[in-house]
């Protein structure tokens, strides 16, 4: 496949860290005005670093546009007379639909709206993939993309900003959950090297087990609770503080801000 990141911000860096990773093509252009992220990449067969967004577009079949929203108009419009039926255009900006996108490349064009977050980079993201109708028969490939760098579902597109609050976004909540525990672990008398192994190999079996045993989170509650034992009197204390409220109410609150730059 030949493949083009236009965007080598967090995203597209991760995007591309995870395709060199997995050698997940058979030409890589990486196109940006400013290629710090991924310079390091200069050296590698078959891999093109550069600034200049047509010829990235002119030499791949695949063209990842991994941009925020304010800049996807200009650079769209930019590279458009480049964009051929042949071409399959996957963007990545938060909140921009796929109506926008047809309304600059013409609705007879291939194009995905993919969701992916930064564990991308590790071969571990959560990606959300929607198609327009012209599409429909590129997701598996798509998805055959993305499944090589983490897991994919494929849902409506109107459900892809509640995607980004949860999968994207939902990776610095969860980092937070993971900093708070190492931080409890630090008052109760660890070494804050030992308090963050201690919180983030706790984090990484519960997810394991979660996936691993297809039980709801409950049940693994459930098992490690005992009456009048010190997990459930720590569970309810968090409750009556509000922790699963302040997190929905943050989920939310996200994807109120995500609609706000939709409407932008």
């Amino acid at each position: 496949m030949k493949i083009a990141i236009i965007g080598t911000g967090n995203l597209g860096s991760s995007i591309a860290k995870g395709l060199v990773k997995n050698n997940t093509f058979s030409s890589l252009y990486l196109s940006d005005k400013n290629t710090t992220n991924v310079d390091a990449y200069k050296s590698l067969p078959n891999v093109v670093v550069t600034n200049d967004n047509e010829l990235a577009v002119a030499e791949s079949d695949i063209v990842i546009f991994a941009l925020q929203p304010k800049h996807i108009n200009s650079v769209l419009e930019g590279v458009s007379s480049k964009i051929s039926e042949k071409h399959v255009v996957m963007s990545v900006a938060a909140g921009v639909e796929i109506s926008r996108i047809e309304g600059i490349i013409g609705a007879d064009k291939n194009i995905i709206r993919v969701m992916p977050n930064t564990a991308i980079s590790i071969g571990k993201s959560m990606t959300c993939i929607a198609a327009n109708k012209a599409a429909q028969d590129k997701v598996p490939m798509a998805r055959d993309i993305f499944n090589q760098l983490g897991t994919t579902m494929v849902i409506p597109e109107d459900q892809i900003q509640a995607a980004t609050v949860i999968c994207a976004s939902g990776i610095a909540f969860w980092m937070r959950l993971v900093r708070a525990t190492t931080q409890g672990a630090i008052q109760l008398g660890f070494e804050a090297h030992e308090a963050h192994q201690l919180a983030l190999q706790t984090c990484y079996g519960a997810a394991s087990l979660l996936k691993e045993s297809g039980r709801h989170p409950e049940e693994e509650i459930d098992r490690v609770t005992t009456p009048s034992g010190c997990t459930i009197e720590g569970l309810n204390e968090m409750e009556h503080q509000g922790l699963s409220s302040s997190l929905i109410k943050g989920i939310n609150a996200s994807f109120e801000k995500i609609n706000q730059l939709k409407k932008n």
